[in-house]
């Protein structure tokens, strides 16, 4: 019998397949759209401590076989999410992943420790790899002992939180998993994944955008406002397995694959090559019921090759 649950760290989540930060708002944005049951996880639109305005427009590209980005984090901020967004996440049949970001160390503390008191937060993915901010993000993402130290003290506010609510007796008392979310814009990224294991993350996720820059010829100006933002799309799975397959043999802890899926064949190569989940993102603008034909794909991937759960997938590659 096909079993599509999976586990990150004490996360229980129904199935492999989520819908990536920034790709999905908080949910609401595609009821009636699609069957927002059938997905595995939510990763939530960024968390900061306060209201982001967001980069100026424009702010989005398109490119061949992707898009560009430079949306910079916008958001309402940490008390509105609690009080407008997240009563609508709870009860939703999927893992709620909140997507956590920030200028400085201090943000991202503020965000989980305020988080760790209320209900429906499953885990939190920490965003450490987005390159359209002037501060935070790719700061914390490409220097090992920067990202341990962060892991670290997110990783201890997280236990912290997980004893506080086991001692008022509540029933969400297990420990909500670390994800953190790495970068392909650095020279070692298993460098980066050892480093957030040892400080104490339960996963990796990768990959977050690519660097990139459309450039207007007939006005010789760039594209975007801020000039670089973050491709996606196909164009960058081939770069998003090559660092799957990297990271999963560098670390002991699950790892979630992302960067270009639009397919069941897509996601399965993420598999493949050692992720234990999957996300998609650029395809849900142009298809919303994409990932639940992705999880179609893949139960039915599982039925022919006779396996019951979805970790044996990675153990079938040559």
């Amino acid at each position: 019998m096909t079993d599509l649950r999976v586990r990150i760290g004490e996360l229980a989540m129904p199935n492999p397949v989520g819908a990536a930060s920034g790709a999905f708002g908080y949910g609401e944005e595609y009821d009636g759209l699609t069957d927002l049951s059938r997905l595995g996880a939510i990763y939530t639109k960024a968390v900061t401590p306060e209201p982001r305005a967001g980069n100026p427009v424009p702010r989005l590209a398109d490119t061949p076989a992707g898009m560009l980005n430079s949306i910079g984090l916008a958001n309402p901020g940490l008390e509105a999410f609690v009080r407008d967004k997240l009563p609508g996440l709870r009860g939703r049949a999927c893992a709620v992943i909140v997507n956590v970001a920030g200028a400085a160390e201090d943000d991202y503390l503020r965000v989980v420790e305020r988080l760790e008191a209320e209900e429906g937060v499953g885990g939190y993915e920490i965003n450490v790899s987005c390159p359209n901010v002037a501060h935070g993000g790719l700061a914390f993402g490409t220097d090992a002992a920067v990202l341990a130290r962060l892991t670290r003290r997110l990783a201890d506010a997280a236990r912290d939180g997980a004893r506080a609510r086991a001692a008022a007796g509540r029933p969400d008392a297990a420990r909500r998993p670390l994800i953190v979310k790495l970068s392909p814009n650095v020279t070692d990224i298993t460098e980066l994944a050892r480093a957030a294991e040892g400080a104490g993350a339960d996963a990796l996720s990768c990959i977050n955008t690519l660097v990139g820059m459309v450039i207007d010829v007939k006005k010789k100006s760039q594209v975007l406002a801020m000039g670089s933002g973050g491709l996606s799309g196909p164009a960058i799975r081939p770069v998003g397995v090559a660092a799957v397959y990297r990271v999963s043999r560098a670390v002991k802890i699950p790892v979630i694959g992302l960067g270009g899926i639009s397919a069941a064949d897509d996601a399965l190569q993420y598999l493949l090559a050692g992720a234990r989940a999957v996300q998609l993102g650029t395809a849900i603008f142009a298809r919303p019921e994409a990932p639940a034909e992705v999880l179609d794909g893949i139960a039915a991937f599982m039925a022919r090759e006779g396996l019951s759960k979805v970790e044996e997938i990675a153990g079938l590659l040559r």
